[in-house]
């Protein structure tokens, strides 16, 4: 039933919110006492990658009152003409989060913000950005599945961050969009802008800083966690995004979740899952296996990623249903 109204966040991780030991109502005072940076520093951790390139890892458990949405890693490049954000944080108050921590980093504004995706982490906070006087960019896709899923959306935040905690976050699309590359130039820093095709999501893209080998992949890679494969998803479109990224040969990752890592990690904790996932379904498919039965493909190699149990099972029925047509 879970799944049905929020199609865009698992059926697994809404149960997780329901789970906890701590009852949501309970935890929302909590989140409104955060309010000073040290707080927020708890929540969001800065990991200097290069140069002045950070990743802002955010926690791997599901949205919350405390994470105000913001449980996925961002990206910030800061040059002499401003500062430009990898994602603008899941809701309003969780881009004033991200804010907070960003002005710890430096005193540059943010000039841009580009979204990466089309999950709420994505983009949800870009209203507050826009206010900021900051321009938002994101592919054409990316553009299409906010307005697809905005609604959605909004609606799944309200349950896992609480009414009050969404206070001021309204759907706000981008300034600038794009089809498949989009180079951004400030003060003397390139960062190009690619989107393969559908991975996580439909507009999924990269940001690639090639001065300092370091790539922004938003949802495309996932390292620590399980990924989620949904709805929303495409399997197929995702191994050649993953691929063109590679091909790249990056020196440093920053992931969609998780802690900055190197091409090998990446690899191991998304490309190869998604390769077993496809070709253990695929044989499961050939050997006449029907949906019901496909959670018992094996994917125990990946068992040591976090929220494997309560995910494997959910991406394996999606991947099925995928291939089915394929």
């Amino acid at each position: 039933m879970l799944s049905a109204v929020f199609p865009y966040i698992c059926m697994a991780d809404m149960l997780q919110a329901k789970q906890k030991e701590t009852p949501v109502k309970y935890l929302i005072p909590l989140a409104i006492a955060l309010s000073t940076t040290t707080a927020y520093a708890d929540i969001l951790n800065v990991v200097n990658v290069a140069p002045d390139t950070y990743a802002i890892v955010g926690p791997l458990d599901q949205r919350s009152p405390e994470n105000l949405g913001n449980n996925a890693t961002f990206g910030l490049v800061v040059t002499d003409d401003g500062a430009v954000l990898m994602d603008p944080g899941g809701s309003y108050k969780g881009a004033e989060m991200l804010h907070q921590v960003i002005k710890r980093i430096t005193d540059q504004p943010v000039k841009y913000v580009i979204d990466t995706g089309g999950q709420d982490h994505r983009w949800m906070g870009n209203g507050y950005w826009q206010e900021q006087g900051a321009q938002v960019i994101a592919s054409n896709d990316a553009e299409a599945d906010h307005k697809d899923r905005a609604s959605m959306q909004l609606t799944g935040l309200s349950v896992l961050i609480g009414e009050d905690m969404l206070a001021g976050t309204e759907p706000a699309y981008a300034d600038i969009t794009f089809d498949t590359d989009y180079t951004l130039e400030l003060g003397g820093v390139t960062l190009q802008l690619h989107h393969e095709g559908a991975a996580h999501t439909p507009g999924d893209s990269t940001v690639w800083l090639a001065g300092r080998s370091t790539l922004f992949t938003g949802d495309i890679v996932y390292v620590e966690r399980i990924l989620g494969i949904g709805p929303q998803s495409n399997t197929l479109e995702w191994v050649a995004s993953f691929e063109a990224l590679a091909a790249l040969n990056p020196e440093h990752i920053v992931p969609g979740h998780g802690n900055p890592v190197d091409l090998a990690t990446a690899t191991r904790d998304t490309y190869d899952y998604l390769i077993n996932i496809r070709t253990k379904m695929a044989d499961y498919i050939e050997d006449g296996g029907e949906i019901i039965d496909s959670v018992k493909i094996d994917q125990s190699a990946f068992s040591y990623l976090k929220n494997f149990e309560g995910l494997a099972g959910r991406n394996a029925q999606e991947v099925f249903t995928q291939m089915e047509w394929e």
